[in-house]
């Protein structure tokens, strides 16, 4: 089997819940031994306006639904998940805050509040 360990959480503080996953996942993964998983890191349910979380850890869908935590709260590296969260992904998952995208964000909204305070 092919184990690999990414580390996307920029902080060792988080909240997680416990949800259902299945193999009809939109992320479901193969193994070097054929067994079906969803990697950590996947935006779940979907990686869209109806995201709630990201999976806290694998966890192999071959024999029907399983358990996985899914971080409700916390700080991320979106650039070491397994597939970049969309941006209605992001912008659905309120509680969750990506390091590597808030200072693009900050910078921009301090950018457009100099602007708009500029012509006073």
């Amino acid at each position: 089997m092919n184990s690999e360990q990414i580390n996307f959480l920029a902080s060792e503080k988080f909240v997680a819940f416990p949800e259902a996953i299945d193999a009809a996942n939109y992320n479901v993964q193969t193994d070097d031994e054929g067994k079906k998983y969803v990697p950590a890191g996947t935006v779940y349910p979907t990686n869209d306006a109806k995201a709630v979380g990201v999976t806290i850890n694998d966890v192999y869908v071959n024999d029907g639904a399983q358990l996985v935590g899914v971080i409700r709260e916390g700080w991320l590296l979106s650039d070491q998940m397994p597939v970049t969260p969309s941006a209605d992904a992001i912008k659905a998952m309120t509680t969750i805050h990506f390091k590597d995208l808030s200072a693009s964000t900050d910078s921009s909204s301090t950018t457009s509040s100099t602007t708009s305070n500029s012509g006073h």
